[in-house]
């Protein structure tokens, strides 16, 4: 057996003979991270797996960025080549709506938009498990905002 016989120092983790010596209860890996991973790939499996997600993201950020760009009240912070999928960040062209916007955002149930502490602004975050329909409330109310305004 080649087992113990190893030329160089490595790390116990990477010992089989360590396992074999502790019946392989040597490190007990993070189970509720294999867990929650299993879940998540089972759940992007039943969607219809990446090709399939990948389409509702791209779609959920042609939705926000058609807004950003159309709506003269909106500025984005990302040219257009460098946008995220995941991120849409954006600042209004006038400080003065700000209070109102925000106003409007808690009104329709929606949170947690804030920009980063050195840039300010907004950040619509819109990972795998954000719907579109919700994309499509805070466009909603980024539009009802040019009405009022």
């Amino acid at each position: 057996a080649i087992l113990g016989k190893v030329s160089r120092k490595i790390p116990s983790i990477m010992d089989y003979k360590v396992h074999i010596n502790k019946s392989s209860m040597f490190n007990t890996p993070p189970v509720f991270s294999v867990y929650t991973s299993m879940l998540t790939l089972e759940w992007l499996k039943k969607l219809g797996g990446i090709q399939a997600i990948e389409k509702v993201n791209e779609m959920k950020a042609r939705v926000i960025y058609s807004e950003i760009d159309l709506n003269p009240l909106f500025k984005g912070y990302s040219v257009k080549e460098d946008r995220s999928n995941m991120n849409a960040t954006f600042t209004l062209a006038n400080d003065d709506l700000k209070e109102t916007f925000d106003t409007m955002l808690k009104e329709a149930g929606i949170s947690g938009l804030n920009g980063h502490r050195s840039v300010g602004g907004y950040r619509a975050s819109m990972y795998n498990a954000m719907p579109l329909d919700s994309v499509k409330a805070l466009v909603e109310v980024m539009s009802e905002l040019e009405t009022k305004a």
